[in-house]
């Protein structure tokens, strides 16, 4: 299976690939899935993201006080019971992805195990994606590696350290095609905790395809981190935050969505090249610049003077630069009021 990921990635306009992230948003309904797929198409979306995961295969069913979630969105609630509410159901991948697929983009995933990616690897998937709390799980890196697909991994929680040693796992284990998210790992995510500059500094530190994974709530920081080189923008996707669910309190709806899509490929038109030259557009304004003006009538023989010559809009005269030089020449035929000056008159 050809991925659009990486295709889009490639081009030189129009290349952030924008992923719709559907988490557990489906609230356990297969159809909602469905149809939260058909709306990122319609919003504009690249690719949607699925993760692969259980909640045997993440955690074990225990409620002491390590197992409790502390401090977030889902405080209080023990991590086999919040995983067992989001996960995704494993048969309704190949159903999603060929969904996906047939409305024109990619479908991918989170494995969170072993038995994960095996399972994916059946599928066709077209790349992975690590999320930021798999970024120490050195063996699951490795095992991805091995299969040799391009990896998209968030980086929230993890030091420069801890970065490096899973960029070397994956390449060491033959990854070749990856890219980096900045990701901020809390839900939602407040705007001055986001650090944008870290990205081309990801670029730049190990030499790779950059991105965002979102979840501060709009979309300007989306939007400010494609400015900055972000080649991937992932957003979590639901058809309505009222609807309800683990995820959907900071997940976008489809008009939003659809918003952002349209601002970041705006944002991709502006961005162009280093460019000095003027365009069509500039060319034609450039003749409200300004230049030297006879700016009352002279007689042939009379000496320019700050008094009959200034440096005015618009631009159809001597540039404003020569006016030192002409002050004090004389003029070599009348000259109306509202004569551009030229050379020809200068003696």
């Amino acid at each position: 299976m050809k991925s659009r990921v990486a295709d889009d990635a490639q081009k030189p306009s129009f290349s952030c690939c924008i992923v719709a992230e559907i988490s557990a948003n489906h609230n356990q309904s297969a159809e909602r899935a469905e149809n939260i797929i058909r709306a990122a198409a319609m919003s504009g979306a690249n690719a949607v993201k699925l993760q692969t995961y259980t909640a045997d295969t993440l955690t074990i069913p225990c409620d002491n006080e390590y197992f409790r979630i502390k401090g977030t969105l889902w405080k209080g609630r023990t991590l086999h019971d919040l995983y067992q509410e989001a996960h995704t159901p494993w048969e309704w991948t190949p159903r999603l992805m060929a969904l996906a697929n047939d409305l024109g983009m990619d479908c991918f995933s989170t494995p969170f195990d072993l038995t994960a990616v095996d399972f994916l690897e059946k599928y066709g998937i077209a790349r992975y994606k690590i999320a930021s709390c798999e970024v120490v799980d050195i063996p699951l890196l490795k095992k991805i590696a091995l299969t040799g697909k391009p990896v998209v991994m968030s980086t929230g929680m993890a030091t420069l350290g801890e970065i490096d040693e899973a960029v070397r796992s994956l390449r060491e284990n033959g990854t070749t095609d990856l890219t980096l998210l900045k990701c901020t790992s809390a839900y939602p995510a407040p705007p001055e905790e986001a650090n944008l500059r870290t990205i081309p500094h990801l670029a730049q530190a190990f030499d790779c395809k950059v991105g965002l994974s979102d979840h501060t709530m709009g979309s300007a920081v989306a939007v400010a981190a494609v400015a900055l080189g972000a080649t991937v923008v992932e957003k979590h996707f639901t058809l309505a935050r009222a609807d309800g669910g683990p995820d959907s309190s900071f997940s976008m709806e489809p008009q939003e969505l659809k918003q952002m899509v349209h601002d970041i490929r705006t944002v991709e038109k502006a961005l162009g090249r280093v460019c000095y030259d003027l365009t069509e557009k500039q060319k034609e304004s450039a003749a409200f610049r300004r230049s030297l003006f006879v700016v009352r009538d002279m007689r042939v023989g009379e000496k320019f003077t700050p008094e009959n010559v200034r440096s005015i809009r618009p631009g159809y005269g001597l540039h404003p630069r020569y006016l030192d030089v002409v002050l004090g020449k004389h003029a070599k035929c009348d000259l109306a009021t509202g004569t551009p000056l030229s050379w020809e008159h200068v003696g």
